[in-house]
């Protein structure tokens, strides 16, 4: 048997010229499972707090004693209240490999001023992976701890990527509110158990966004550049090509810009036979908002018990 309790849908809105579109209100959003429209449960835009709707179509803040705030924690609230659900959760997953040997210190500088620039109400954490996956600092507000773990991290030994990516998800997964994955590595995967769309399977159902950082050269590791463009786009993140360290700079900060401004809804999915692979489209009502472009993850599968 199937059952979905809540569902978590993060998603940006673009104008024809590729620019961000903000200020749009739940009431301009039509959320379709299956073709069914679903009713929002909490709405919020960018690092704000998210708000429930209320019956009328009005707002108000999401407090620890609604019930959407324990679904939100996993069934049992969080000791944080509401402020488990006010900013994003990142997790960023290092390569460590052999394969990063000479980029190693830039991508180190690269990583930490992206961890410096996080909103305040952002949490980061910070896991390394060659062959195994080590969690060099687990998920905080405090910069100083990120940091610290990420200068511990040393370089050597295979790539077991997608292993280190499954086991960052299944953390990710246990946290609530709202969680993204970060992959910096290279590409190659010479070590991993498990299969790529496997794990981007996993990230799908969860509604984990996958934003991946590659600084391999596209043209010479076709293979793993499609793989990471697949997870990337399936699980409503995106794909970086960065081999110098301006490059990496200036693809976490479209990350960071990306993370800013993207909009979070929640809903209790309605009444669906379908245990398969459930089909989600976000429509914008307006007739202007016809014109945008929604960029989410396309569906997930419900969990089986």
């Amino acid at each position: 048997r199937s059952s979905v309790d809540l569902v978590v849908l993060s998603f940006t809105v673009t104008d024809s010229k590729g620019k961000y579109v903000n200020g749009l209100k739940p009431s301009e959003f039509k959320i379709l499972e299956d073709g069914i429209r679903q009713k929002i449960a909490t709405f919020s835009e960018g690092n704000r707090p998210a708000m429930q709707i209320q019956e009328d179509g009005s707002l108000k803040p999401l407090l620890p004693s609604d019930p959407a705030s324990a679904r939100l924690a996993g069934g049992g609230g969080d000791s944080r209240g509401t402020d488990a659900f006010v900013g994003t959760n990142v997790f960023v997953l290092f390569d460590t490999s052999n394969f990063m040997y000479r980029g190693f210190v830039y991508a180190e500088d690269a990583i930490a001023d992206f961890v410096r620039g996080l909103d305040r109400a952002d949490s980061v954490a910070v896991y390394t992976f060659s062959r195994n996956l080590s969690r060099a600092a687990v998920l905080t507000q405090d910069r100083n701890d990120a940091l610290f773990g990420l200068r511990k991290s040393v370089a050597g030994d295979d790539t077991a990527l997608y292993n280190g990516l499954l086991l960052t998800l299944r953390d990710a997964a246990k946290v609530p509110g709202r969680k993204v994955v970060i992959v910096f590595s290279n590409g190659p995967d010479n070590a991993s158990m498990v299969a790529p769309d496997d794990v981007r399977a996993v990230a799908e159902d969860e509604g984990i966004p996958i934003y991946v950082i590659s600084t391999n050269d596209v043209s010479k590791d076709p293979i793993s550049s499609s793989v990471f463009r697949r997870i990337a786009t399936r699980t409503g993140g995106k794909a970086y090509w960065a081999k110098t360290w301006q490059k990496q700079v200036e693809a976490f900060e479209a990350i960071r810009e990306d993370l800013g401004n993207s909009y979070t809804v929640t809903y209790y999915p309605a009444t669906n036979a379908n245990e398969g692979f459930r089909k989600i489209d976000i429509q914008i009502v307006s007739d202007t908002g016809k014109k945008y472009r929604v960029r989410s993850r396309p569906g997930y599968r419900p969990r089986t018990n």
